[in-house]
């Protein structure tokens, strides 16, 4: 049993420590966010909230194992610069995959939040810091590189890869063989039937691209 610090105390870190606790072999030991938004009571959930900025002084990356589960903002850029300065602090991060997911032995990077109801077609392999959120039909033979959001009830059909920094919206579908450019965002309900191109935003059914650059989002 890994004992696990979470970063952040709102929504997802919520969601993450109850996961832990319930579907896990984890024990969630405190949480973790900058010093600037360190609440009064230093306590979340019962358990302590210590300062990012000197959380090896406290809890030693030898001992201890960390867990970032960011919302995408910054078209997910965020939660990327958090997760590289936690290793390089030296912690190892742990990927939550629910019990009531389906995979066919994916390999599946660090830091990943993937919940109920995924199904992972075989020969499909996630990168680093994904999060699938519940729900979505991730079609076989496909790639989903590293920093990538997936709402829910995405379907992703096979053999496309998503690049790196990519949010898909609740109920969007991508057609077999397609590129999701790195920074793409694809809007709810949206119809991707053609490679996307990087840094843009796609509406609409058959979907089109955006004036508006994902880099503003």
């Amino acid at each position: 049993m890994a004992k696990v610090i979470i970063f952040g105390i709102q929504d997802f870190a919520e969601l993450a420590h109850y996961y832990l606790e319930n579907d896990s072999k984890h024990e969630v030991v405190a949480f973790s966010v900058h010093e600037k938004y360190l609440p009064e009571n230093h306590l979340f959930h019962g358990l302590p909230i210590v300062a990012f900025e000197n959380i090896e002084k406290e809890y030693a990356p030898t001992a201890f194992k960390f867990f970032a589960p960011m919302a995408p903002q910054d078209m997910n850029k965020l939660r990327e610069s958090v997760y590289n300065t936690i290793k390089a602090k030296g912690y190892e991060l742990i990927s939550y995959v629910s019990s009531k997911a389906t995979l066919f032995n994916n390999p599946i990077g660090d830091n990943c939040f993937i919940l109920e109801n995924n199904t992972i077609q075989p020969f499909t392999s996630i990168g680093n810091n994904v999060i699938l959120w519940s729900g979505n039909h991730i079609g076989h033979h496909s790639v989903i590189k590293d920093h990538v959001m997936f709402t829910s009830q995405v379907v992703l059909s096979g053999h496309c890869v998503v690049e790196s920094y990519a949010t898909l919206g609740v109920n969007a579908t991508i057609r077999d063989g397609i590129t999701i450019a790195e920074g793409t965002f694809v809007a709810m309900a949206a119809s991707i039937i053609k490679n996307t191109e990087p840094w843009s935003m796609y509406k609409g059914n058959p979907a089109v691209k955006s004036e508006k650059s994902t880099k503003s989002l």
